[in-house]
Order: structure tokens, then C-alpha cells, then sequence
């Protein structure tokens, strides 16, 4: 089988002179440029970049698996505490209500717990679906991992009495249940 340039000279298109010319033109351009070597370098190059960029998703990769781990280490750590300083309610026939977000829940206490909740000794703290009462130290080691765990820690701050109020002279129970 004939080359291209072989065949294209029996047929006369092009002339023999023309041919050796564009032939030595190919040879010197051929032996100008080193062998492979643009070739090897792109390669190279081509793969340092797949490397780097293999390199940065396993970073990153990594880098979510910790704050994962970490999560999970946080929410374990939240459960353990709110199951060893849970207090016991189970005696208690008084219902206390409180919010959770938009909706209200009832939870019945001793008068006891209701009075310590009203003070800011006893917090509630959320632990799956259920609801568990936990003393205000503790509430307060949880609200330092997850504010959103902890429902309900009241705190005994006066508020502030606008001069103009005209129930400023009232003052609102403690034990007042809504």
C-alpha cells in the first residue's frame, strides 16, 4: 500500500519537487522538536493535577467526616448527661405547660418540681420525643453543646417597668399557671 503523498504523485497532482520539499520541511520540523518530550511534560503535568485535585477531595472528605464524628460525639454526650441528671416526675399529678417551639406541651410534675421550674432550678430538656427534667447546672452544661435541646430554663431576671405601664403596681405571682 502507497502512501498518500505516493499515490498523489502517480496521479500527477502534485510534482515530485514540490513533494521532497514539503518532506524535508516535515523532517526538519520533526527534528527540531525533542522527542516526546511536550508529551511526557502534559502527562506529567496532567497528572499532578489529578493528584492535587484527588489530594484537596480527600481533605474535604476528611474535613466532613470529622464535624460528623463530632456531631455524633456532642448529641452522645448531650444524652448522657440528660439521663444522669434526669429527675423523677413519675409521682407528679400537677400539669405544667410550657412551649416547645410554636406548639404547647403538658408534662405533670410534683408542686414541688413546679415550683423549682418557676425559679429556674429544674430545666426541661428535649431527649428524642420525650421530655425529661433536668436541674439548671446541668441544663446549663447541655445549652454549652446544643442550645436546641433545652426547652425551657427560666431565669430570674427582673424585667424592665416602662414608667408609663399602667400595671407596673401588679406584680405577677411565681406559681401563676396559664
Amino acid at each position: 500500500m502507497a502512501s498518500l503523498q505516493d499515490q498523489l504523485l502517480k496521479a500527477g497532482i502534485v510534482d515530485p519537487k514540490k513533494a521532497k520539499k514539503i518532506g524535508k520541511e516535515k523532517r526538519k520540523e520533526a527534528k527540531s522538536q525533542p522527542k516526546g518530550h511536550e508529551r511526557v511534560d502534559e502527562t506529567r503535568e496532567q497528572a499532578r493535577r489529578t493528584l492535587a485535585e484527588k489530594v484537596e477531595r480527600d481533605r474535604e472528605l476528611n474535613r466532613q467526616q470529622q464535624a460528623l464524628n463530632e456531631k455524633k460525639a456532642i448529641q452522645a454526650q448531650i444524652v448522657q448527661l440528660i439521663k444522669m441528671n434526669r429527675i423523677d416526675r413519675a409521682a407528679g399529678n400537677t400539669p405544667y405547660q410550657f412551649t416547645d417551639g410554636k406548639k404547647i406541651k403538658k408534662i405533670h410534675v410534683t408542686t414541688q418540681l413546679q415550683t423549682e421550674l418557676s425559679r429556674g432550678r429544674v430545666a426541661i430538656a428535649r431527649l428524642g420525643e420525650a421530655y425529661e427534667l433536668v436541674p439548671a447546672a446541668a441544663a446549663r452544661k447541655i445549652m454549652q453543646r446544643d442550645e436546641s435541646t433545652v426547652v425551657l430554663l427560666n431565669t430570674n431576671v427582673p424585667l424592665a417597668v416602662d414608667e408609663d405601664d399602667p400595671y407596673a403596681a401588679y406584680q405577677i405571682p411565681d406559681d401563676l399557671m396559664w
